[in-house]
C-alpha cells in the first residue's frame, strides 16, 4: 500500500461510506473516526443548516479526522414531466394503502449545493468527497486552497481520468456490488446494466489515473479489505457493514432486514428515487421498480412520503432497504468495535498472503 495523505487521515485504510438518508449519525461517523477509520457524514437531502448542525454536533464527539460527502447538482436533461406523472398514477394505490399523498417534485433538484459548498469552505472539515459528479476545477482549487482533501466517486476509468485532470486528490473506485446509489457522473437509461465488479474496475481505473484510490463495493471483512489492497487501493469503503452497528441512523427495520433470510437479493433499481441504487429486493422493488422512469430527484421527493409511511407502519416492504451484495455478512456490532474486528482480521489476511503465494 502506498503512502499518501490519505492514509494519513486515519490509523486503518478503512473509509466508513456515507449513507445520505440517515444511516450516517454523527454517532456512528465519530464511532468510527475515534476508532481509527475515516468516518463520513453524508451531505445529501439535508439542508444546509442541517449539514452544519451535524458537522458541529461531530466535532463535539471527536477530534479525528472526518469527512463530508456532497451530491452534485443534475447537470444532465431534466425529466420527463409526462413520465414522472404517469409514474405518480402507478403509485396511487400505495398512497392509499398508506394514507399518506405523494411528494412534489418540482424543487429541490440542486440539493443546496451551493450552499453547502459554502459551509465546508467557510469552515473546512479534513476530507469532502462528491457523488453524482465531478466539481469544477475550481471548486476543487478551492478546497485545496483551505486544505481540505477532495475525492470523487466514480464509476468507469473515464470518471477517474476527468476527476484526475479536475484535480481531485483521490477517486472512490465504485463497483457495481455497492448498496445505494451508484454514484457516476452520468445517468442514462440506455446504459442501465448491471455495471462492472470492483476487482476488474479498480484493475481499469489503476492503468488510467495515478491517484490515490478508494475501493467501494460489496466489503464486509478485513479479507476483502487485503485484496482490494492487493489489487491496487489505497483504502477500503464500507457501508452496508456499518448498518447494523447500533450508532448507526438506519431504521431499526433495515438492520433486520440486511440478514433477514425473507430477503435473498439485491438489485438495481430505480424505484424509489429514479436514479439506480442497489438495494434488498422487496415488494416495491418488484411492483414498482420494472416501469419507474430515469428521473432523480423527482422521484425521490414523490415516493418519499410512502418510504416514511411504511417504516412508520413497521412495513419494510414498501421501504427502501438499500444494502450492498454482501449484506448477509452484516455484523451487530459497536462501530469503534467493528473497526477493530476489521483492521484485525486485514492483519491476519496480509500476514498470510506471504504463505499463500508460496504455496
Amino acid at each position: 500500500m502506498s503512502t499518501t495523505a490519505l492514509n494519513d487521515l486515519s490509523r486503518f485504510p478503512i473509509v466508513q461510506a456515507p449513507m445520505a438518508g440517515g444511516a450516517s449519525s454523527p454517532e456512528l461517523v465519530g464511532a468510527v473516526s475515534a476508532a481509527g477509520a475515516l468516518g463520513f457524514l453524508a451531505g445529501g437531502y439535508k439542508t444546509a443548516g442541517g449539514l452544519y448542525q451535524e458537522i458541529k454536533q461531530l466535532r463535539g464527539l471527536t477530534a479525528r479526522p472526518f469527512g463530508v460527502n456532497l451530491f452534485l447538482p443534475d447537470s444532465g436533461r431534466p425529466a420527463d414531466p409526462a413520465a414522472v406523472e404517469v409514474y405518480r398514477h402507478q403509485l396511487a394505490g400505495e398512497a392509499t394503502w398508506y394514507d399518506t399523498p405523494l411528494g412534489e417534485t418540482d424543487d429541490h433538484r440542486d440539493d443546496a449545493y451551493d450552499a453547502k459548498l459554502a459551509i465546508l469552505l467557510e469552515d473546512p472539515v479534513r476530507v469532502v468527497s462528491f457523488t453524482f459528479g465531478c466539481p469544477t476545477p475550481e471548486v476543487l482549487a478551492s478546497f485545496a486552497r483551505v486544505g481540505t482533501f477532495t475525492i470523487v466517486t466514480v464509476t468507469s476509468a473515464d470518471e477517474a481520468l476527468a476527476a484526475q485532470q479536475a484535480g481531485a486528490d483521490a477517486v472512490c473506485v465504485q463497483g457495481a456490488e455497492a448498496g445505494g446509489h451508484q454514484g457516476g457522473f452520468r445517468d442514462d437509461p440506455a446504459e442501465d446494466a448491471p455495471g462492472t465488479g470492483l476487482l476488474t474496475l479498480l484493475g481499469l481505473v489503476r492503468e488510467s489515473v495515478s491517484l490515490p484510490v478508494v475501493a467501494a463495493g460489496g466489503i464486509m471483512r478485513g479479507a476483502q479489505i487485503a485484496a482490494v489492497l492487493a489489487a491496487g487501493a489505497d483504502a477500503a469503503q464500507l457501508g452496508t457493514a456499518f448498518l447494523r452497528c447500533p450508532e448507526s441512523g438506519a431504521h431499526a427495520l433495515h438492520k433486520r432486514a440486511l440478514t433477514d433470510p425473507l430477503y435473498t437479493r439485491t438489485v438495481l433499481t430505480r424505484a424509489f428515487t429514479g436514479r439506480p441504487a442497489r438495494g434488498l429486493v422487496n415488494r416495491f422493488v418488484r411492483e414498482h421498480g420494472p416501469y419507474a422512469p430515469a428521473a432523480y430527484p423527482e422521484i425521490h421527493h414523490l415516493t418519499a412520503p410512502l418510504r416514511k409511511a411504511a417504516a412508520a407502519a413497521g412495513d419494510a416492504q414498501g421501504m427502501a432497504l438499500w444494502a450492498g451484495q454482501g449484506h448477509r455478512l452484516a455484523r451487530d456490532l459497536p462501530a469503534g468495535q467493528l473497526v477493530e474486528v476489521l483492521a484485525a482480521e486485514l492483519d491476519t489476511a496480509l500476514s498470510e498472503l506471504p504463505h499463500r503465494s508460496a504455496s
